[in-house]
């Protein structure tokens, strides 16, 4: 028999919102009836959060009643007639994992600073406002938090870690690139402006004087310089 997604969260939401039996539950979720009787004394599943079989098309609210009415009656899991959406948002993280998220933001902001809020809540499974927290040092618990590999504290894989600063730093490169060549344009735009303002009319009449005067011929000699006739030529004693 096909069992539902999540089945001990269903077994909670059943335990809380129906009057099936144990054994009904126990049968449904493929869990012992043992389990299931801790669930409803809370020594089992505490902090998971029930999850509702019948918002996620698993199940009807008529089998539910069809059960509750009949405890021999076994519940039958509903045909999937359209996928379930995943709920956007940062993943689930166990209980006994989750005081262990602030060690790792610090961790992800020392070392990976060209992450975003966005991606370190989805690998990790935070909040914005946590990681802000932890990166300004105004956590609760700023004082013992130390920076550790999200990977050692089994809150993402390797491989997950690998592909989110991959595509991380591939953006970082596609934003300097930009900004390099945004920086390049307007420097070339200023420069054609600075030569389109300089003093380029003074360089032209120059150009035109110097053009205008006529040159000696090639192999000419200077005129020579005749005394005066004034000038004497000599001392007569």
């Amino acid at each position: 028999m096909s069992q539902p997604l999540m089945p001990k969260a269903t077994a909670v939401w059943l335990v809380d919102n129906t009057v099936l039996t144990f054994d009904q539950i126990a049968d449904f979720c493929g869990l012992h009836p043992l389990e299931v009787k801790g669930i409803a004394d809370g020594d089992v599943a505490q902090g998971i959060v029930g999850t509702d079989p019948v918002a996620n098309g698993q199940l009807t609210q008529d089998e539910i009643d069809r059960c509750g009415n009949d405890v021999a009656a076994r519940l039958v899991l509903s045909e999937q007639t359209t996928p379930i959406a995943r709920r956007k948002g940062p993943r689930y993280t166990p209980v006994s994992r989750r005081q262990d998220r602030p060690d790792a933001i610090a961790w992800l902001v020392r070392y990976h600073p060209e992450l975003t809020d966005g991606q370190i809540s989805k690998l990790v499974g935070t909040t914005k406002p946590t990681i802000n927290a932890v990166r300004d040092r105004t956590h609760w618990n700023s004082s013992n938090i130390k920076p550790n590999d999200p990977v050692a504290l089994a809150l993402c894989t390797q491989i997950e870690l690998d592909q989110v600063v991959a595509k991380a730093s591939a953006k970082k490169d596609r934003l300097e690139e930009a900004e390099r060549k945004k920086t390049a344009k307007a420097d070339a735009e200023a420069d054609a402006a600075d030569a389109a303002n300089s003093g380029t009319v003074p360089d032209a009449a120059a150009e035109k004087s110097v053009q205008g005067k006529t040159p000696a011929p090639a192999g000419s000699t200077p005129p020579e310089i005749m005394p005066s006739e004034a000038e004497p030529q000599g001392t007569i004693e």
